[in-house]
């Protein structure tokens, strides 16, 4: 049975002694960065090996690929795609437009992907957008209209999919509002129990069908004072899989974050007994890596069901003209 934990690479290349790790720990996946990125070839011989090192070719591979200054492809090998926040400006001039600049774009990237093999795009970002909010998410969020955000996500879900990519919404149960970046130190959020369900949470209830989805290293005071969502089995439980209706696939956010506290041993076990069905190492040390999955127990009877939901949404992708559809998106972005 495959770890509950989806983990990084060091390198271009797969090392001898991580081939091993992968083989003897059985991760469930594996997530990309710009340091594994370098080629399309390159890429996909990485992939293969990964792959190969569990013995897996349904492996998910993983990649925040969400446009704007989230991407791991980048020009000149990769087009550049636009932010959220763009396509949110668009949608609230011209709210078809707008749709229509989500469902292309995410198409665009999802085609991109499947060249090299990657299955699962870390994208797209759910937040509400708050002007006190820490510049972290910024134009990574379509806006900070409710239902906006909702119906973009929904159609840069759509194109994911339509590209047989799957999408991870994230952060689950909302970012925007935080005031501080959790990669730097955990963010706490005060506000009414009511004015987060009503606002905060919404464009994931919206999207509580998604196959997947990321969680917030964010104290919610009101709903949990100690912990933060990933280690909050309030917050998880009760809001996540309760309030907001999510029942697909959960997944951290990464460990290496200075929002958690303790060390990767007390992390991972903290966040897969809150209820997330894995956790997410993003750094490629090996040396962590194996505390991580030391910590970490086989993949649950619950975890693997809402896995195996998740991957019944693949489809064989619909053939799209590239070009012509990368001409439509430049052409919805122009300005009016």
């Amino acid at each position: 049975m495959p770890l509950a934990a989806i983990f990084g690479c060091s390198g271009p290349n797969l090392l001898p002694e991580e081939r091993a790790f992968f083989r003897d720990s059985d991760p469930l996946g594996f997530i990309l960065f710009a340091r594994n990125c370098l080629s399309r070839e390159q890429i996909r011989a990485l992939v293969g090996d990964l792959k190969a090192a569990v013995g897996r070719d349904d492996t998910p591979i993983l990649i925040d690929q969400e446009g704007g200054r989230v991407a791991r492809l980048r020009p000149p090998q990769w087009p550049a795609y636009p932010p959220a926040g763009r396509i949110g400006a668009l949608a609230q001039r011209d709210p078809v437009r707008g749709e229509d600049a989500a469902r292309a774009a995410a198409r665009l990237i999802a085609e991109e992907l499947r060249e090299i093999d990657v299955n699962v795009d870390c994208a797209p970002v759910l937040d509400v957008l708050f002007p006190e909010g820490h510049g972290i998410i910024g134009d990574r969020a379509f806006g900070a209209d409710i239902g906006l955000v909702a119906r973009l996500g929904r159609a840069f879900c759509e194109g994911l999919l339509d590209g047989n990519v799957l999408p991870v919404a994230k952060h689950m149960p909302g970012h925007g509002r935080a005031r501080a970046d959790s990669h730097a130190e955990l963010p706490i959020v005060d506000a009414a129990a009511a004015d987060l369900d009503a606002v905060d949470f919404a464009p994931f209830r919206a999207l509580a069908d998604a196959p997947w989805a990321m969680t917030a290293h964010v104290l919610y005071t009101a709903i949990d004072d100690l912990n933060p969502a990933t280690t909050s089995s309030r917050l998880i439980g009760g809001t996540i899989r309760g309030n907001i209706g999510f029942d697909g696939f959960l997944v951290s956010d990464d460990l290496c974050m200075k929002a958690l506290a303790g060390g990767l041993s007390q992390r991972t076990q903290a966040a897969l007994a809150a209820g997330c069905d894995a956790v997410l190492h993003c750094d490629g040390n090996l040396q962590a890596m194996m505390e991580v999955a030391n910590a970490a127990r086989a993949l649950d009877s619950a975890a693997r069901s809402r896995f195996a939901r998740a991957e019944a949404r693949r489809h064989p992708p619909r053939p799209i003209d590239r070009k012509a559809l990368a001409a439509r998106l430049d052409a919805l972005l122009e300005p009016a």
